[in-house]
């Protein structure tokens, strides 16, 4: 990747159980090669297409015990930042982070949301509704008014979705197959993530 010119490069990937959770190892042993630091996601129960259930989560305990029995024991990365991310350091200076928003969700201090191709901007992986900015963009909006949109509906945010999901018995995904089919916008790979 630095020939291409990329630098900085980080590799994301969901964990799931019986599918790749044997592969940790592997994906760190390419990002050395690559370079790129690896990310590891929970996955996660957003949408529905994908039949998720808790039984396939590989939490971050997890994650870092399978990595431990390989590497040696890693020790977090102290930095501040507003990444989802928690980075770890294994012996060898190799750096990768953990994205346990299923096991331990980070809503409270979250700053992330999502824009649609279509224009819809979603405050939370796990919103059930999303912001038109593309009406109002095609309406002439002013930059003032555009700018009152967003940070009026950044400000007004309450979603905790992971949190809230994470208390529920007996979780589900958080839309059926149904309703996925009556409203694309609501599996996560229409919001970009």
């Amino acid at each position: 990747m630095p020939r291409a010119g990329f630098t900085n490069t980080k590799l994301d990937t969901v964990v799931i159980r019986g599918v790749n959770d044997d592969e940790l190892a592997d994906l760190i042993e390419f990002g050395k090669r690559v370079p790129a630091e690896v990310r590891f996601i929970e996955y996660m129960d957003v949408g529905g297409a994908t039949r998720w259930s808790p039984d396939q989560v590989i939490s971050r305990t997890q994650m870092l015990d399978v990595l431990e029995r390989r590497y040696g024991r890693s020790e977090p990365v102290v930095e501040t930042s507003t990444a989802p991310a928690d980075r770890f350091r294994l012996p060898d200076g190799t750096v990768f982070g953990i994205i346990a928003s299923t096991t331990a969700p980070f809503c409270a201090d979250c700053d992330r949301s999502r824009l649609t191709a279509d224009g819809l901007w979603y405050l939370c992986l796990y919103a059930m509704r999303g912001i038109d900015l593309r009406g109002p963009l095609r309406g002439g909006a002013s930059n003032a008014q555009l700018k009152a949109l967003v940070t009026g509906g950044w400000s007004a945010r309450t979603d905790r979705g992971a949190e809230e999901r994470l208390a529920m018995a007996g979780r589900s995904p958080l839309v059926q197959v149904g309703g996925l089919k009556r409203d694309p916008h609501l599996e996560m790979h229409t919001r970009g993530g």
